[in-house]
């Protein structure tokens, strides 16, 4: 029993400390993972994949990422 108790205790302080800067900040959010939606990654130049593909390979098809989740923004630059 003492066991699975320390096991619980160990689970939540690995979690409450890996979630800890999510609960104490003030907006508390996640940060962007995407990269079209990320602006730190849109200021170093990286882009969706599909939308550099795309551009690569000329498609006439400009409607965007069909795909992905950034498919307006992908085409702003």
């Amino acid at each position: 029993m003492v066991y699975i108790l320390l096991s619980l205790a160990l689970v939540f302080l690995s979690v409450f400390l890996l979630s800890f800067n999510v609960i104490f900040r003030k907006e508390g959010k996640f940060p962007q993972t995407e990269v079209g939606h990320n602006r730190n990654m849109r200021k170093l130049g990286l882009r969706c994949a599909k939308s550099e593909e795309k551009e690569i390979w000329g498609k006439k098809n400009k409607e965007g990422c069909s795909s992905c989740s950034c498919s307006t923004i992908c085409e702003e630059k």
